[in-house]
This record gives C-alpha cells, structure tokens and sequence, in this order.
C-alpha cells in the first residue's frame, strides 16, 4: 500500500454551527480505512480554535501533543494541537 495524504479546510462563516465539518471528518475518516487503506488518520489545528477540538474529540482523534509554533497565520506562528485515529480493524 502506497502511503497517502490528504488535507480538509476549514469551512465558509455559512457552514458554521450546522455540523458541516463534522460530518466530513466522520466521513473522510469512516471512508479512508476502508477504501485507501489508511491505518493512522491525524487531524491538526491551532490551539487557539476551540471548535476544532470539538470537533476532533467529536469524530474519534485522540489529542497527542502540542506542536509549538508550527504554523503561521496571519497574526503570527501558532501552536497546533495534533489529534489522530487508528483504525481498528
């Protein structure tokens, strides 16, 4: 099996508060086990976004660590949090 990656934005200020992004992560990590063959799916946002946390807790990703200044925004480097889930076959 040939290793993979893939990547999910964030959604428009329309989307939110109606579970859009939820649904496509349960979807994307339901989906990626079975069709691609993932084992590890990981999920990564700033540590500063809540709701992403929630939203990571919610589908299944175990938090693991905090990845210090990892990305930068636009009002500077931030802290990511790093969730992930393990298919169990």
């Amino acid at each position: 099996m040939t290793p993979c990656s893939a990547s999910l934005a964030r959604t428009t200020p329309e989307a939110r508060g109606r579970d859009v992004c939820s649904w496509a992560v349960a979807r994307v990590a339901s989906w990626a086990p079975e069709e691609a063959g993932s084992n590890r799916l990981e999920l990564g946002h700033s540590t500063v976004n809540v709701a992403s946390c929630r939203i990571a807790e919610k589908t299944g990703f175990a938090l693991e660590g905090v990845r210090r200044q990892a990305l930068l925004h636009a009002d500077g480097w931030h802290d990511m949090h790093l969730h992930s889930r393990i298919h169990k076959a």
